[in-house]
């Protein structure tokens, strides 16, 4: 019995603000006095051309961001690729309590990814790749705070009360 899902950071806007710039800079090089000979692009160094691949490259990372949450009878296991290379893991006599909570990622944390919360709370850390409000809490017995946003919150509240339930798991809250 286990809860599995797998998040990905989908930010619509970044595209609004990189693409004129590629656009801009493309016809520039297409367009302007007749274009841009391959002599003129070799002077600049093809300054030009590593302006729009940039772009490109900075939304191919942005979109490479997925968070993998796993919640078994051992414990909570994720992985937040490509920034951890290993599963971080959370056993269950670690976590002092554990719940869906409503969060603000703008006000609380200051946005999306991994984040620490704003406000000089650097205990409190948070893993945030959606639009959605709610996540899942953890609090440890050492005073940490941990945040995972989800997708699926009534699916994981369901799983939680059954796996509270089954295994009587003190920490669920």
């Amino acid at each position: 019995m286990e809860f599995k899902e797998k998040q990905h950071l989908i930010l619509w806007w970044l595209y609004l603000l990189l693409a004129p710039e590629a656009i801009f800079v493309l016809c520039i090089l297409i367009f302007d006095k007749g274009g841009m000979s391959f002599q003129q692009l070799r002077e600049s160094y093809f300054a030009p051309v590593l302006a729009v691949l940039i772009s490109f490259v900075i939304i191919i990372l942005v979109q490479q961001n997925k968070l993998t949450t796993l919640i078994n009878q051992e414990g909570i296991t994720c992985k937040y690729a490509p920034f951890h290379g290993k599963i971080i893991e959370f056993k269950w006599l670690s976590l002092d309590k554990v719940y869906i909570r409503k969060y603000n990622a703008i006000c609380e944390y200051g946005g999306y990814g991994i984040k620490t919360r704003l406000w000089f709370k650097f205990r409190d850390k948070a893993y945030i790749l959606n639009g959605k409000n709610k996540g899942l809490q953890h609090e440890f017995k050492d005073g940490k705070r941990l945040l995972l946003s989800s997708n699926k919150i009534e699916e994981l509240k369901m799983f939680l009360i059954n796996l509270k339930t089954r295994y009587n798991i003190q920490a669920i809250e």
